[in-house]
């Protein structure tokens, strides 16, 4: 398990805060799930959603690869769908499909209908989890809490599914955008209530998780997004614990995504890390960026592309060494495990 000198912050969180580090602090999104034999079992006895209202089982996947891995930091087994549960949508697991909306949201009056969350009554079962993990870990590795950002919670409302072109969700937002922005009010003021009660259940660090919202051209995202996740950036900064903001397919969106807040930035594999940064400004950390499928190929590809990485982030402050998306569940383990170590034993050479 990764450790941390008596009295210094973590290196993940020393990393979000762009402080001196004693080598690259390095995570991965999807870090528990289907690659992991220890999970795959689980899952054989537990649907997903039983996992994740059991915090026992969710702890006992959120630490499965803490154990595994060696990497920097937990973050807590959830689903970024959850919190629409409790604001009155049919949602379910189709087998081979994903997560299926069975009532979308596409009208005025279904906006109106979504009821407010509480986070400690509607999802305590979350909570209890960031609780139990926190112990386990005992101060060994920080555990990152995470939500859905309001676009990507908007996009599976209206679609009811996830999607390839946004079809419905553009032609909401262009056709009828009052109703848009009372939708991303209601998710706004979700997202940010959720935060900040994994945050007060003992979240070290969140991670603002909005996967797909590189569909938006960015005038579409400057009018109709931006303002939301700046009012949860925001808002969550009371909170005093580093934002990371997460989105896929950006490399068109990047100084609006820095514009709209976080302490660190989430890229992908589709920019090169170097040009993000300069793009970005020294004054933000920055995560990423390796493709998932770079840890399906040979030993010496592999090794070869973080070099890659770690050389584009060239040692500076603020580097925190992650996938572009999430580990698939075709992945060796023994090549998770090994991508942490070379970047433990290289980042010190750029």
């Amino acid at each position: 398990m990764a450790m941390t000198m008596t009295g210094v912050a973590p290196r993940l969180l020393r990393a979000c805060r762009r402080e001196p580090v004693d080598c690259t602090p390095v995570w991965f999104m999807r870090q528990a799930g289907r690659y992991l034999p220890e999970y795959r079992r689980l899952r054989e006895r537990y649907g997903l959603l039983d996992i994740c209202r059991t915090p026992e089982l969710a702890a006992e996947v959120t630490l499965q690869p803490v154990r595994a891995l060696d990497v920097d930091a937990a973050i807590v087994f959830a689903d970024i769908l959850l919190p629409l549960i409790p604001m009155g949508i049919e949602l379910e697991f189709a087998a081979g499909e994903g997560p299926v909306i069975r009532n979308p949201v596409r009208s005025a009056g279904a906006v109106e209908a979504l009821r407010p969350v509480v986070p400690e009554e509607d999802l305590p079962f979350v909570l209890e989890t960031v609780r139990l993990v926190r112990r386990e870990l005992d101060g060994h590795v920080p555990l990152i809490g995470f939500a859905g950002a309001p676009f990507t919670l908007a996009s599976y409302l209206i679609e009811g599914s996830a999607s390839r072109q946004y079809l419905e969700t553009k032609m909401l937002m262009l056709q009828a955008p009052a109703v848009w922005h009372a939708l991303m009010s209601k998710l706004a003021e979700v997202v940010t209530g959720y935060l900040r009660a994994q945050v007060r259940a003992g979240a070290q660090a969140i991670q603002l998780f909005d996967s797909w919202v590189g569909c938006l051209s960015p005038v579409d995202y400057r009018s109709y997004v931006l303002p939301y996740s700046r009012r949860v950036a925001v808002e969550l900064a009371e909170e005093g614990v580093p934002l990371i903001h997460f989105g896929t397919g950006t490399a068109g969106l990047l100084e609006l995504i820095r514009a709209a807040g976080g302490d660190v930035i989430g890229i992908d594999w589709r920019i090169d890390l170097g040009a993000a940064w300069e793009r970005l400004g020294s004054d933000v950390a920055i995560q990423g960026n390796l493709d998932p499928v770079t840890l399906l190929g040979p030993r010496q590809v592999l090794e070869g592309r973080v070099r890659d990485v770690l050389a584009q982030a060239a040692g500076r402050p603020g580097h925190i060494f992650n996938l572009g998306h999430g580990v698939l569940p075709q992945t060796p383990p023994e090549n998770v495990k090994a991508v942490v170590e070379m970047v433990h034993e290289y980042s010190g050479q750029f």
